[in-house]
Order: structure tokens, then C-alpha cells, then sequence
């Protein structure tokens, strides 16, 4: 699942750094980037809303394997596209996949995850969405353009790591029934409050998740928390290069303390909830966030000074996204809505953090300056914060206390 999510995020984001290269070949500007990323990111949050609730109905498996193939496939159209209207129609059909599969695996590492570790796989498992899509995704992608004939090529070698995924999605993931039959084979207790039958699913509706305080809670922290992640990804660059006059190369090294930022706050802050409680955990990360993005504003050019301010921004809100997103969502609700859980937060999220806080934010730039949309990014984990107050806790170390 930790591979599954870092092909999402490679293959999401790989459009970014071979742009350059379109541009020259198709006639698209800045602009078109933009509607391009926005189409993926508007279908994606729409498709996670609902296509959670099917692999709670129909199987794991029967959800994950499709979306795979069918993403990475889309990723070899895209080498094909001609122009605009066919880039946004592939990269939006790519959205829709992409959020069929991320809230199905998340349902299913939690499935087959004991409750002590629970926080720490599920940040293993979202961590290499940052790693693989913002970290190395554009050196892969650089240096593949080097070696091979055309950027179109390397979009159509992305097919090879998704057909590898979906074999070992195939081979390795098991439904919530096999788990119970196999579990207690193995030697091992099965995750009895985390297993669940189809028939159980169909039981409930889909609004039924919202009748659990967490879930709207989660919800509209998890919106506060992308507005802050996609705001400075699309922002910062711009900001360092036009209000701190840093070069491209300086300004290159500084943003990628997002993604490595990132990367390790998935890592490490879902994992420290295990112990301290996903209530406390989460306050503690959106505060630490806060402080640093208030130092951030006031930091002048310096190159190292701002990477590991982002770093430290990054660490704490992505941090904060992962653990609401996955592990407070599927620990909220019956065995049963554990994918569509997960992905109604994702997707509520995704559409407002990854759609309309963007839209905002160059709104701000134009009309106040680059550096305005830095306070939006601001307000977006005090937001959070607020909310995270709200919550019930749900990590099960602290419920056996």
C-alpha cells in the first residue's frame, strides 16, 4: 500500500517538472498547468467522496486492482495527448481512479494493522505520497528526460511500476473475511473491530458517517490543513523568486523542504500517536506548524534558514493530514464505513484545499501581493486547530486507559 501511494503521488505530480518540455510541444502556458492539476485534483476529491463506499460494498481487491491499472494506463495517455482538452480529460479520469484507490487502501492497511501500530502504518503508507510525488519525483522525472527520446516516453513508462503494484495488490492484499480466517492461522489475534463482511456494509448509508462527530471534525480540519499544504506548494515558488529575489536553483532547494517536510511528518506524527493519542498529537502539530509559518512570513532570503522553516511547516501540517485523514477516520465509524470514511474527509478536503484554496490564494497575489496568500496558508492551520479541539479521541493505547 506504502508503494501504491507513492505511484499516486509520483504520477500526480510528474506533470509539474516535464512542463517545460509540453510547453514547447503542445503551446500551453502556466495557466493551462494550472486548469491541468485542477481538473485532476476536482475529480479526484469528487471520486474519493464516493468510491470509498464501494470497496466497502464490493472488496478491496475488486476496487484497488481497476484503479491501478486503469491510472497508470491514463499516464500513458497523457504521453499521447495532443493538446489541452485532451490533457484535462485524461488527467481528470486520472483523478477519479486515483481517489477510487487512495481511501480503499487506506481501509485496507488499517484492516491489517494491530491497533498499537495502526498510526504508524497508515504514516508509512501516505508518506510516500510526499516522498515519491514532491521529493524525488522531479529528479526521476529530469533525469529520465535525459536518457530517453521525448517527455512522452517517460509518461509511458509510469504504466510498468502500476502493472507491478496491482500483481502485488493481487497476491497480497486480503478482504476483510479472509483476514478473519487467516489471522488466528498465522498465530496472530485477529483485528476483530476492524474487519468487517459486504453484507455488514450494506446495512448502512452512505450519510451514515456523518451521524459520528470525528468525521465532521476531521473534515473540516482536514480542509484547514490542505488550504495551508497547497496554497504554499503552488505560492512559495513564486513568492521567493518575486518578493525575495532568490534564484531558481536556491529557490528550488528551499521548496523542496515541503515534500521531504512532508514525507517525514507523515511518517512521525501518526506514528507518535500511537502513544500520546491522536487528540494530543494532533494539537501538538498544528501548533508547532503554526509557529513555523509565522516565522516563515518573517524570514528574509535566506536559502537554508527557509528549507527547514518549510521542512518544519510541512512536518506538522502534513503530519496532522495523514493521521485525521486515515487513521482518525476509519477508528471513528463501524468496521463496515471505514473506506467511505476516509473517503468522504479526503475528498471534502481535496476539492476544497486542492480546488477552490488555490483559486483564493492567486486571487490575494494579484490583488494584495505575493505575499498575501502566506497569511491564507496561516489561517488555514489555525483553522485546523480550532477544529482538532473537537475531537474524540480514538487511539485505542488510550482507550484500554
Amino acid at each position: 500500500m506504502a508503494l501504491g501511494f507513492g505511484l499516486v503521488g509520483l504520477d500526480r505530480w510528474i506533470i509539474a517538472p516535464l512542463f517545460p518540455a509540453m510547453m514547447v510541444d503542445l503551446d500551453l502556458d502556466y495557466a493551462d498547468l494550472g486548469n491541468i492539476i485542477g481538473a485532476l485534483g476536482l475529480a479526484w476529491g469528487i471520486s474519493a467522496l464516493f468510491m470509498g463506499r464501494l470497496s466497502d460494498r464490493f472488496g478491496r481487491r475488486a476496487v484497488m486492482i481497476p484503479a491501478v491499472v486503469i491510472f497508470s494506463l491514463c499516464s500513458v495517455l497523457t504521453g499521447l495527448a495532443g493538446g489541452l482538452i485532451a490533457l484535462i480529460l485524461v488527467r481528470a479520469f486520472m483523478g477519479v481512479t486515483e481517489g477510487a484507490f487512495s481511501p480503499t487502501a487506506v481501509a485496507s492497511t488499517a484492516e491489517a494493522s494491530a491497533p498499537k501500530r495502526r498510526g504508524l502504518n497508515l504514516g508509512i503508507q501516505q508518506s510516500t505520497f510526499a516522498l515519491f510525488g514532491i521529493g524525488l519525483g522531479p529528479i526521476i522525472a529530469t533525469q529520465l528526460l535525459v536518457v530517453l527520446p521525448s517527455w512522452r516516453w517517460v509518461f509511458g513508462i509510469m504504466l510498468i511500476p502500476g502493472l507491478i503494484i496491482a500483481y502485488f495488490v493481487w497476491r497480497n492484499v486480503r478482504e476483510p473475511e479472509e483476514l478473519q480466517e487467516e489471522l488466528p492461522k498465522a498465530g496472530q489475534a485477529p483485528q476483530a473491530q476492524m474487519l468487517h463482511t459486504q453484507q455488514d456494509a450494506a446495512s448502512y448509508r452512505w450519510i451514515d458517517i456523518f451521524r459520528h462527530r470525528n468525521i465532521i471534525v476531521s473534515t473540516l480540519a482536514l480542509c484547514g490543513t490542505m488550504t495551508c499544504i497547497f496554497v504554499m506548494s503552488s505560492m512559495v515558488p513564486s513568492y521567493l523568486t518575486d518578493y525575495h529575489h532568490m534564484s531558481a536553483q536556491n529557490m528550488g532547494f528551499a521548496t523542496s523542504g515541503i515534500g521531504f517536510g512532508a514525507f517525514a511528518g507523515q511518517l512521525l506524527i501518526p506514528g507518535i500517536s500511537d502513544r500520546i493519542g491522536r487528540k494530543p498529537a494532533a494539537m501538538l502539530a498544528l501548533a508547532f506548524g503554526a509557529v513555523m509559518m509565522a516565522l516563515v512570513i518573517v524570514q528574509g532570503p535566506n536559502v537554508i534558514s527557509v528549507f527547514l522553516l518549510l521542512f518544519a511547516v510541512a512536518l506538522g501540517v502534513n503530519g496532522t493530514l495523514a493521521l485525521l485523514a486515515a487513521t482518525v477516520s476509519v477508528e471513528s465509524v463501524p468496521p463496515a464505513l471505514m473506506a467511505t470514511a476516509a473517503g468522504a474527509v479526503m475528498g471534502v478536503g481535496e476539492i476544497f484545499g486542492g480546488g477552490i484554496a488555490p483559486v483564493v490564494a492567486g486571487s490575494l497575489a494579484t490583488s494584495l501581493g505575493i505575499q498575501a496568500p502566506l497569511y491564507l496558508a496561516m489561517g488555514g492551520i489555525v483553522f485546523a486547530l480550532i477544529m482538532v479541539l473537537f475531537l474524540v479521541e480514538t487511539a485505542p493505547r488510550r482507550h484500554h486507559r
